[in-house]
C-alpha cells in the first residue's frame, strides 16, 4: 500500500482478489495510480489488497499476493472486485455481504474483467450499465437476464464501474482519473505507458453479436447484420422485419428485450459508431462522414453525435488530435 506524505488526503481504493484472479488487469489497474504519483509528485492515491481471509491470494498465472481481511479495509472511496478464470465458483456470502454493506454506505462499487459477475449475484448492478469480458457475456447474460450489459470496453454508470479486463483496465482507471485529477494528468499517464490512443466509454470490445446472444437469437444477429450492411443508404425497420422473416413488432420485441433498447436508436449508434471511427481514423470532412453514416445534414449529425456522445464531432476530432 502506498503510503501518504502530503496534506491532502489521497483517495483511497480497495482491490478485492477473488481467487484465480487476473494478475494481468489488476497490476495494470495499480500502476495507472502509482504513475499518477509518480508524475505529479503527490500521493493523489492509495490503495490496499484485500481477500476474504487475509490469506495470500493466487491468480491464474499461479502467483500470489498478499493482502489483509476486507473487513479491516478502512475508509475506502471505491471499492473494486478483481476476477479471472471459472468466476462462477467464486461466489462467497461473506464477500457478498461485505459488498451490500459498502454499497449501502455510498461507496462506489467496480470490477475488473469477471468482476462483474460477483457484482451481479450481489445483486449491485440492478437497473445499472455493466459489461464484462466478451467471453463471459454469453454466460454472464444467461445468468442474469435482467441486466444491462454493454459490449463497451468499460462502463461508468453513477456509482458503478466496470470493465472487460485486459488492456480495457487501462483505459477506465486513467479515464476515473482524468474525472478527479484533470485530462492533462491522464494523458501524461496515457504517454508513460506508451498508450497511442486512450479509449472511452463509448468504444466497444471487438467481437461479433453472436457472442454476446449466443445461438439462440439467429435472427436478432441477422438483423443486425443487415443494419450494418446499410449505414450508408438507411433502410427502414419494416424493411429488416421482412428481411428476416419477422413482422416489426416481433423484431422490436427482440431488440428490446436481447439489446435493451429499440431497433432505431440500435441502428442510430450503429451509425455513430462508424461515424466516429471515420472522424478519429480519417482526415474525411465532417460533411461527408455525415452522408457516409446515413445523415442527411451536417447539423442534423453533429446535434446527434453530440447527444450520444457529450461532445460535438469537430471538438472530438481536435481532442484526439492532441492526444495524438
Amino acid at each position: 500500500m502506498v503510503e501518504s506524505s502530503g496534506s491532502a488526503v489521497p483517495i483511497r481504493y480497495g482491490f478485492l482478489l477473488m481467487p484465480e484472479y487476473s494478475m494481468m488487469a489488476f497490476t495494470a489497474a495499480v500502476d495507472q495510480m502509482r504513475m499518477a504519483n509518480r508524475l505529479s509528485g503527490k500521493q493523489l492515491y492509495q490503495w490496499v489488497i484485500l481477500s476474504e481471509t487475509a490469506e495470500p491470494v493466487y491468480a491464474s498465472t499461479e502467483m500470489s499476493v498478499s493482502s489483509i481481511e476486507m473487513k479491516q479495509s478502512g475508509k475506502l472511496d471505491a471499492v473494486f472486485v478483481c476476477g479471472g478464470t471459472n468466476i462462477e465458483t467464486k461466489v462467497s456470502k461473506p464477500v457478498t455481504a461485505w459488498l451490500r454493506e459498502k454499497a449501502k454506505s455510498r461507496v462506489p462499487i467496480g470490477a475488473i474483467c469477471t468482476g462483474t459477475y460477483i457484482l451481479a449475484d450481489a445483486g449491485l448492478l440492478k437497473e445499472y450499465r455493466c459489461t464484462i469480458h466478451w467471453e463471459n457475456m454469453i454466460g454472464l447474460r444467461e445468468k442474469f437476464p435482467e441486466l444491462i450489459i454493454s459490449p463497451d470496453v468499460f462502463e461508468v454508470d453513477r456509482d458503478r464501474y466496470t470493465c472487460a479486463g485486459g488492456s480495457a483496465v487501462m483505459d477506465m482507471m486513467v479515464f476515473l482519473i482524468a474525472q478527479k485529477q484533470g485530462w492533462d494528468l491522464a494523458t501524461e499517464i496515457a504517454e508513460e505507458f506508451l498508450v497511442e490512443r486512450i479509449r472511452g466509454r463509448n468504444d466497444r470490445q471487438r467481437l461479433p453479436l453472436r457472442l454476446q446472444l449466443g445461438a439462440s437469437q439467429p435472427k436478432l444477429a441477422e438483423a443486425v447484420a443487415y443494419m450494418e450492411a446499410n449505414i450508408e443508404e438507411l433502410i427502414s425497420l419494416d424493411e429488416i422485419a421482412s428481411h428476416v422473416g419477422l413482422s416489426r413488432r416481433q423484431l422490436e420485441r427482440l431488440f428490446q428485450k436481447y439489446l435493451h433498447c429499440v431497433p432505431t436508436r440500435y441502428y442510430m449508434r450503429l451509425r455513430l459508431m462508424h461515424a466516429r471511427q471515420l472522424l478519429l481514423q480519417t482526415s474525411m470532412p465532417i460533411v461527408d462522414i455525415a452522408f457516409a453514416s446515413g445523415f442527411v445534414s451536417t447539423p442534423h449529425f453533429s446535434k446527434c453525435y453530440r447527444e450520444y456522445f457529450g461532445i460535438p464531432p469537430r471538438d472530438e476530432r481536435k481532442a484526439h488530435r492532441l492526444l495524438n
